[in-house]
């Protein structure tokens, strides 16, 4: 018999996302899309002096795996300089596709289920792209 792919864990991450608001300061914006799954994704960033998140807000238009990855990302992105969230998107990616070890991101195993599913993939990376892509915006490379 197979696992279900949408967990208990992963519709109660999805449902833990909290809507967007606004940082008090906007230092850089993304909007993406992942062409597999029509997921839509718009993040703003607020970046400090040492050129780290230390605020974000997401606009999701997602199914339940993108949202629960959303909800991941919400949740441990904050201090993270663009160097770190360029490696999450390496490591998350090639655990999706090529099995390699879970990644060095909080609760990223709840998403397990969708390994085996590479229709779901996009979704799950899109919000990491955001970020990476919102901080890219802002100038602090």
């Amino acid at each position: 018999m197979n696992a279900p792919l949408y967990t208990t864990e992963i519709l109660r991450l999805a449902a833990s996302l909290t809507e967007p608001h606004d940082p008090e300061r906007i230092d850089g914006r993304s909007e993406l899309r992942s062409p597999t799954c029509g997921s839509r994704i718009s993040t703003e960033v607020q970046i400090d002096v040492g050129m780290r998140v230390v605020a974000l807000s997401q606009k999701v238009h997602a199914c339940a795996f993108g949202q629960a990855s959303s909800a991941l990302v919400e949740r441990s992105a904050l201090g993270r300089n663009r160097a770190e969230l360029e490696e999450a998107v390496a490591q998350v990616s090639a655990w999706l596709e090529r099995g390699e070890q879970v990644p060095d991101w909080p609760g990223i195993a709840a998403l397990a289920p969708a390994r085996s599913r590479p229709a779901r993939h996009g979704a799950i990376l899109l919000p990491f792209r955001a970020l990476l892509a919102a901080v890219d915006a802002s100038g602090a490379a």
